[in-house]
């Protein structure tokens, strides 16, 4: 299958760049990027559908109130 993707210069060049490294097409990188990234998608999706509100409401109630720590207050 094709696909016609249009990429900022920059990250083209860190494609070809690490293609000619690595001694294989810039499609194959390409490819290996996608299906890594859909991989972790899906990981994600697979995660959120074990999770619910009310669990995470629950465990939210036992965490004691505390003033956020100096470094992170705005």
């Amino acid at each position: 299958m094709t696909l016609n993707v249009t990429l900022p210069d920059a990250v083209y060049r860190q494609i070809a760049e690490l293609a000619a490294r690595q001694q294989v097409s810039i499609e194959r990188i390409v490819a290996a990027a996608l299906a890594e990234q859909l991989s972790g998608w899906a990981r994600v999706e697979r995660m959120a559908e074990l999770g619910s509100r009310e669990r995470f409401l629950a465990a939210l109630d036992k965490v004691p109130p505390a003033d956020p720590a100096p470094e992170d207050r705005i």
